[in-house]
Parts: structure tokens; sequence; C-alpha cells
């Protein structure tokens, strides 16, 4: 499955329909919740079947759903039956609950549609949807699969329709080469190659303009129409670093799967990563989990292997002895063992990365100053 999003171009009346559309989504939302909750405080569970009967009286008693078509109210209701799955398996694992909330003005930005030729269709060269109709696309590429669903969102006052497309995998022609890499905060990655890319630290580029939209933000009234106006520019802002960072770890991650074969590396637990106050801004920055999960996603369709190693003194070991080094601090950015090992901290973590993958761990060559490298033979994919 993929998914392919569009910058919409609705017109000034089709825009107003698209805010109905979700204002009436988000109250039916609010409604069904309620009725979860006040079913399981009279010990009753409602289930997602029920709910979606209450489609049909939704549409018979309020006239601005009468419009609406039926898929997008199911669809709310398959969300919110989704949101109280992830909460129970939230409570089965012990992580952080996160009950499913009440949806306020600015909180519900999206609704679908699960059925192409019903409710939505390609009609030309723009999207018809049922209730708004011809809205004007930006197809700036070709979609590859069938179309199966389409989900409209708004973002930062844009709006974008959302295309989930079933497709064949198309798997990549062997390389034979195969990688370790390390991320960290003073380069994006290193890998066992010896090769580094740079960090460009969006969000820090940008934070001077966003503190000078921020102040603007604080000093307007609450509810004004010049605190919308100026919340819209900090939402645009955001927008700009985040496509900004996704564009660039895209075409990092487009790089790896196309080249290697296989690629190592940490088992990096983030969450509690970033709980370190002095290196949490720099790590969200970087993007690790983005870079992470674009290569998982990317490989499966390619016919790559991303493999997750132990993240365990993989900087603090040599990649030559594998003696440990126990006074490297995180300032230390180069390493010098008594084996004659003079090397790159993440250089270095990338290649003992890349001996505890299970390719690595079966064959291995050693390299000339530059610690242990795996044979390029692709031995076991």
């Amino acid at each position: 499955m993929l998914c392919y999003r569009f910058r919409l171009y609705p017109t000034k009346t089709q825009e107003k329909d698209l805010a109905a559309t979700l204002d009436v989504c988000r109250t039916f939302y609010n409604g069904l919740l309620d009725e979860r909750k006040v079913g399981y405080e009279n010990s009753h569970t409602v289930t997602k079947t029920e709910q979606l009967r209450r489609v049909k009286e939704l549409k018979s008693a309020r006239p601005e759903a009468a419009s609406i078509h039926s898929h997008v109210l199911q669809v709310v209701a398959a969300d919110l039956d989704k949101a109280f799955q992830n909460f129970f398996r939230r409570v089965k694992s012990g992580e952080t609950l996160g009950y499913p909330r009440y949806k306020g003005r600015d909180q519900f930005d999206s609704f679908g549609l699960k059925e192409l030729g019903n409710g939505f269709k390609i009609d030309g060269r723009r999207l018809k949807v049922s209730g708004i109709g011809r809205v004007a696309v930006r197809w700036h590429r070709e979609i590859v699969g069938t179309i199966k669903t389409v989900r409209i969102t708004r973002r930062a006052g844009k709006w974008y329709a959302c295309l989930a497309c079933e497709c064949e995998a198309e798997t990549l022609p062997r390389t034979g080469e195969v990688v370790g890499i390390d991320v960290g905060i003073s380069h994006l990655l290193a890998t066992s190659d010896g090769e580094f890319v740079e960090n460009p630290r969006w969000y820090r580029a940008g934070q001077k303009d966003l503190r000078r939209v921020q102040r603007s933000v604080a000093r307007k009234k609450t509810g004004g129409s010049n605190r919308r106006k100026t919340v819209l520019q900090l939402q645009r802002h955001h927008e700009r670093v985040k496509n900004r960072r996704q564009d660039f770890l895209n075409k990092v991650a487009h790089r790896l799967i196309s080249r290697y074969d296989l690629i190592a590396l940490e088992d990096l637990r983030i969450k509690n990563m970033v709980r370190n106050h002095h290196l949490s801004k720099s790590i969200m920055d970087a993007g690790w989990n983005y870079l992470t999960q674009k290569l998982e996603d990317k490989a499966v369709s390619a016919g790559r292997l991303v493999e997750f190693v132990p993240a365990a003194y993989t900087s603090k070991t040599c990649s030559r002895c594998g003696a440990i080094f126990e006074n490297l601090t995180l300032s230390d950015r180069w390493v010098d063992c008594a084996c004659g090992l003079s090397l790159d901290r993440d250089h270095n973590a990338a290649v003992n990365i890349l001996c505890r993958s299970r390719l690595g761990q079966s064959r291995w060559v050693s390299t000339q100053g530059t610690g242990l490298s795996v044979a390029q033979e692709a031995v076991g994919l």
C-alpha cells in the first residue's frame, strides 16, 4: 500500500463546504465518544457495529449532514474505534494510556471516503468529492497502482488529498553491498564505508523567525481575527520546517536503499533519549525515528533488508581489537586505540554496528587502518 498526497485548490465555496464537513464529522465523533463513555459507566460496551447504525439517525436529524456521504461518517466511527483499540493496546503493554479525547474546533482536520467510485472519483484533472464538487488538484506525480481510499486533510490552512493505492512491489536488483549506519547529532549519520551526511538542523535554522512569530501570537487578543491569522503563519512556519526535513530524509533513505542490500542500524530507544533536556531538541530536529521508519518502509518494497542491532557500547568499543574506551565522553569525536586504530568516533560506531549484524557476524575482513568491514558479497541475503 502506497499513499500519494496531492495539494488541493478548492474555490471559496468548496472550502466552506469542506470546513462544514469537518465540523459535522467532529460533532459526530464527539457524540460517539460520549456514547461510549456513558455506556462504560453503565456497564454496557458500545461496539463499532452499534455506532455505525447511528449514521442514518444523524443524517435524518441534522439538515447540514444530509449532503454528506454516508461513508464519511462511517469512517469517523471507524477512526474512533481504532483510537479505542490503540488505547486498550497501551493499557495491556503498560505504556502511557492516552484515553481518546473530545475534539475541539482546531483539533479535527481530516475526513475520509473508503471506495473509489462511491463518494469520490478522478474526473479528468480534478477530484470529484460527494457534497463538495470537482476540486482542482496539483498532480505532481504519476499514481502507480489501484486507488482504494482517500482522506481529505487540512494542514496550516491548506487542503490535501491522500490517496491510498494498492500496487505490486518493485524489487531492486542486488548490488552486493552492505553498510552499517550510526545516527548522531554532530553528523546526521555516518556509514561503515567512511561517508558522512551532515545534519542540516532545519528547526534551529528557522528558530529566529519562529520566535518572532510566537511573540506576535502572544500579543494578539485571544479569539480575535488577527490572532487566527498569526496562528496560521505560525502553523505554516512549522509545516515548512517539517517539509524540508522530511524531503531531505526521504532523499537520504532513497540513496541508501538504492545502493545497499543490507542496512544495519542501532536499536535506539528514542522515547527515552529525548528525556534528556540537553539533547532532546537536537534529537527531534535530526528526525532519527522518521529516517529509520522510512528505511524500513522502502526496504519492504525494494527487497532490501534493514536490521537493528543492540546499541550498547557501539561507540566505546574499538572496531579492530574490541577494547573498551572507558573514559570516552560525548565531546570526544575521535578515538585512538593502542592497537593502532585512529578513527572518527561515528565511523568506528558504524563499523561496530555492521559487525554486530547477522551478515557481519558470518563473514568479515580487516581493512587497512579503518577497522572491520563486511565483505562485499551479500552472504545469506
